[in-house]
């Protein structure tokens, strides 16, 4: 994404650069939920959302690892292979790695968030709130350039 901001010859304002974001689950009704809770923009002083859904693990691969997305929000409920699993691959294997959120089915599960190296969770139902905030915040780092977790 880049850092600045592109002025609007019609307006005189300034365009916010998109976000690419990804969410994967193997259930479409947890993406439309992910979309739904955060939105197009999920705060004032950033651009819209890209949204991309992916129901694979390869295809969550594919993207993070061309480097073609900004923040990764990863269904710790999915089967066989899970979000928490996923994340702490990604963290691992991909250098300069966007930040990730997994999403966890209880409270309780946030520690298991933590060991996959995820740098948040977000427990369903999912609160438009703080889903909005979270990803917010993450992405402000990522512009920042703030250092995701790595160990």
């Amino acid at each position: 994404m880049p850092a600045s901001a592109s002025p609007n010859s019609s307006t005189g304002s300034a365009t916010l650069p998109a976000a690419r974001v990804l969410v994967f689950s193997q259930r479409a009704e947890v993406r439309a939920s992910v979309r739904n809770a955060v939105g197009r923009r999920p705060a004032r002083d950033l651009g819209r959302i890209d949204w991309i859904e992916c129901e694979t693990v390869e295809s969550v691969l594919s993207y993070v690892d061309a480097g073609s997305v900004d923040l990764v929000l990863l269904d710790g409920e999915s089967q066989p292979t899970g979000g928490m699993g996923i994340a702490r691959q990604l963290k691992y294997e991909i250098s300069q790695c966007p930040p990730v959120c997994v999403l966890i089915a209880r409270q309780a599960d946030r520690w298991l968030a933590h060991w996959s190296l995820a740098d948040a969770s977000l427990a369903f139902p999912l609160d438009a709130l703080e889903a909005a905030d979270t990803v917010a915040r993450l992405l402000r780092e990522r512009l920042r350039g703030v250092p995701v977790v790595t160990s």
